[in-house]
């Protein structure tokens, strides 16, 4: 019986020494990412201009998109050429 704690317990201990180094590796590795990844991050943020609010549609503009809509479903089944789909979108977007 002895034998068997002494091997229970250095198992033990292998195993919980390995979760130590394993753990304090990946530690370390994410922080090199971080500080890699951080200067680039604040660079294309800055880079980034930021959005102008968007306008609410227009029931107009709500129109013309179930067009485009309907007009892809058409394309999708085979009922519209490339040709047909791009010529009839071209006509909607011009209105």
């Amino acid at each position: 019986m002895p034998g068997l704690l002494r091997g229970v317990a250095r198992t033990a201990v292998v195993a919980g020494t390995a979760t130590a180094v394993s753990n304090r590796v990946s530690r370390r590795q994410q922080g090199r990412w971080a500080q890699q990844a951080a200067p680039g991050a604040a660079a294309s943020l800055v880079a980034t201009p930021p959005l102008p609010p968007s306008a609410p549609l227009t029931d107009d503009m709500n129109d013309k998109i179930d067009q485009l809509k309907r007009l892809g479903e058409l394309k999708a089944q085979g009922v519209l050429t490339e040709a047909e789909f791009a010529d009839q979108k071209r006509r909607i977007l011009s209105d």
